[in-house]
């Protein structure tokens, strides 16, 4: 699986300074004669002339760093032969036989341009150029560049905008676009001339920088078409299956709809034949077969050219080289991490080693080299080409991990392969340093051959291991969209399919119990109220409302009586009763007062607010009632007589409304589904018969003028 890596979104590049070589001073305790001083004069100059070299060299690797002076020497003896170099680490994604595509586009510039590409040079990237341009010598446009683009770029001499050419080809491109096209971007940038470059880079800053939004990539990843074959795979069978599922259940369902119910009522479409379900699941299934080929129609992951037989061995071919020259091979294109003394002690060492040789590279092991990362392929490689046995140890460098692989040694081998110490595979992240301390490691290593237990007999495996990276190869191509995770994604599919049909069901069947106790406990068809000569409830009165819908409406209420009763002028009479309807509710529920009602007024007091207020209403229109409705008092005046039966209690006489004097007339047991309940505390918990609540609502039924009094003393104790 490719792993990309993104690039940060740094739009501003921090320049290294480079420290300059200081003039040496002395200090005299005394003025000598003049032939002295002119002696001295002499010595002080002979030793700057001498001086200013090294001082110079001096501080342009303090500016590289203590490890990039030597790498920065052997990069600029490369640009000396040739201003473009590519390395030879990234065959699967530069392939060094892309040099002269790199030269083209650096000739565009207009200035001499010296182009490296590198893999990440974390450790020195952007002293890097610097102490290049110091070793070679020539003014001219200093470009690095590594998998992901342009790292960093230096003016020396010329004038040209390179920070702004940066900026632009770093956020006008996509984080997949390759150091080629990123190099393209660049080379343009820098011929529009530094106005149009600045304008263009101030552009690109304020639309991509810091948080914002990013270009979409231009390929997908191997993950990527992974996920696209699931979610094929879950729509090719999930869609036809559910079709297959819910239509007829849907069709059983409705046969079960109870009669009188209106075709259609519940709010689903006829069910289909089962000939047509059958046609439509496999038009869903072929539209998925055709189409997702269609959508999904990436084939590669990168636009990388395909590595030659020659990009792909020419590293193995360097270092097999180097090994045979010396048993230590340092990569001269990465960051030196052993100085001269360690690296004299651990020649020593390895020479003195009597089992026999054992062949140390410190090379970095790149998931885009020719071993796709692979230690034990580089390892085998490499012993192919060296054509020695020994213990190969391989170190990288940008990493600091350490492995070892034991040709025809007599080591032990499941010591070699199990019992490596960790402080020696691994760098200490508790002592992390730029050196990842490789040097004091390798020692370590050495030891530890040194010590480990000898074998009569070659490793069982030495004979099977062999190079297997030879041949070019093309490993951008993308997987088949039918392959990797298409198979778990019909499996998902069909559960899924079966997880929304048991989902349906479950909602159909509750919605379908639902109505039956609406039937069976609720308030009477609307027919039979009709049938019956008797009006629908004028109030909003439902018979389990929630807190809030309570609330909420009680707010309205006493809004609207209080707008009403403010806009008229009535009589001294029904001033007087809507006044103490008014005052009644506001003491229930608005004791603050502030004219919104209370957070804390409980489901009671606002059913008996509610109740007041559309007295005190009526009471100004002119239809004035002294009862409401005992069943619920919030649909309005009891003006008739009614036996009820509420539950297993038979209430006689009680005042109701014509609505509920119907339902208890035709179906009496359904009466108890119309009666007023209360939420409890917070919402949950069983619901109470309004007149079991504490408060004064259980007066309603008394009366209008009984309600107003008991709200009266109930908000005088509370």
């Amino acid at each position: 699986m490719r792993i990309h890596t993104v690039r940060s979104r740094v739009a501003e590049r921090q320049r290294a300074v480079r420290p300059r070589g200081a003039w040496p001073r002395g200090s005299w305790g005394a003025r000598r004669g003049g032939l002295l001083s002119f002696g001295t004069v002499l010595l002080c100059l002979l030793f700057s002339s001498l001086a200013v070299t090294p001082a110079t060299a001096a501080g342009s690797a303090t500016a590289a760093g203590s490890d990039a002076a030597p790498q920065s020497a052997r990069l600029a003896d490369l640009l000396r032969d040739t201003p473009v170099y590519v390395t030879d680490q990234l065959p699967r994604e530069v392939p060094r036989s892309t040099a002269p595509d790199f030269a083209r586009l650096a000739k565009r510039t207009g200035v001499p341009t010296y182009v490296l590409v590198l893999p990440d040079q974390s450790l020195a990237g952007e002293s890097l150029l610097g102490a290049v341009h110091d070793r070679l010598g020539k003014e001219g446009l200093y470009v690095l560049l590594n998998p992901t683009g342009v790292a960093d770029a230096r003016a020396f001499g010329v004038s040209v905008p390179a920070e702004d050419a940066s900026t632009i080809q770093l956020y006008g491109l996509p984080y997949d676009a390759g150091p080629l096209r990123s190099f393209e971007m660049f080379v343009d940038a820098v011929a529009q001339g530094p106005d149009r470059a600045a304008r263009r880079a101030d552009e690109l800053r304020k639309k991509y920088g810091d948080g914002g939004k990013e270009i979409a990539p231009l390929f997908i990843s191997a993950t990527d078409r992974e996920n696209q074959s699931f979610v094929t795979g879950v729509v090719l069978l999930g869609a036809p299956l559910l079709v297959l599922l819910i239509s007829p259940y849907v069709r059983r369902w409705r046969r079960r709809v109870p009669p009188g119910a209106a075709p259609g009522s519940a709010g689903l479409p006829r069910p289909l034949p089962n000939l047509i379900e059958t046609a439509v699941a496999a038009a869903l299934a072929a539209t998925v077969l055709i189409g997702a080929p269609q959508i999904f129609d990436q084939k590669v992951d990168s636009d990388s050219p395909m590595p030659t037989r020659a990009d792909m061995t020419s590293r193995l071919d360097r270092v097999a080289a180097g090994l045979g020259h010396d048993p230590l091979y340092t990569d001269p294109e990465s960051p030196q991490l052993l100085d001269a003394a360690r690296r004299a002690e651990l020649e020593g060492r390895i020479k003195k080693f009597a089992p026999g040789p054992v062949y140390v590279s410190v090379v970095p092991q790149l998931s885009r080299d020719e071993s796709a990362g692979d230690v034990g392929v580089f390892a085998a490689a490499l012993h192919s080409r060296v054509g020695k046995d020994g213990v190969y140890v391989v170190a990288d460098p940008l990493t600091g991990q350490i492995d070892l692989v034991n040709y025809g040694l007599p080591l032990d081998e499941s010591t070699l392969l199990f019992k490596v110490p960790d402080s020696v595979v691994r760098e200490d992240y508790e002592r992390r340093s730029d050196d990842h301390q490789l040097g004091e490691r390798l020692d370590q290593l050495m030891t530890f051959l040194e010590k480990a237990p000898k074998s009569s007999t070659p490793p069982s495996d030495s004979a099977g291991r062999s190079d297997r990276v030879a041949e070019p190869l093309d490993d951008h191509a993308l997987p088949s969209l039918y392959a990797g995770d298409f198979r778990p994604g019909l499996l998902i599919g069909a559960l899924a399919a079966g997880l929304v049909f048991g989902l349906t069901a479950g909602g159909l069947g509750i919605a379908r119990l639902a109505g039956s106790r609406r039937r069976s406990a609720g308030a009477p068809p609307v027919s039979l109220a009709k049938a019956a000569g008797a009006q629908v409830p004028v109030f909003d009165a439902p018979a389990t409302p929630s807190a809030a819908y309570l609330r909420r409406k009680a707010q309205e209420e006493l809004d609207g009586l209080a707008a009403e009763f403010g806009a008229q002028t009535p009589g001294d009479a029904v001033r007087e009763r809507v006044w103490d309807c008014l005052d009644a509710a506001i003491l229930l529920t608005d004791r603050d007062p502030d004219g919104r009602v209370d957070a804390d007024a409980t489901p009671s007091d606002l059913v008996a607010a509610i109740v007041l207020a559309r007295a005190g209403r009526a009471q100004l229109k002119g239809t004035a009632y002294r009862h409401c409705c005992a069943v619920n008092p919030l649909h309005g005046a009891g003006n008739a007589r009614q036996d009820l039966l509420l539950g297993t209690e038979r209430v006689r006489r009680v005042r109701v409304c014509a609505f509920c004097r119907t339902a208890a007339r035709r179906e009496p047991q359904r009466v108890e589904g119309l009666r007023l309940t209360l939420p409890g505390p917070a919402g949950r918990g069983p619901r109470t018969p309004y007149e079991e609540a504490a408060g004064a609502l259980s007066a309603a039924r008394d009366g209008i003028p009984q309600l107003i009094v008991k709200a009266r003393e109930y908000a005088s104790v509370q």
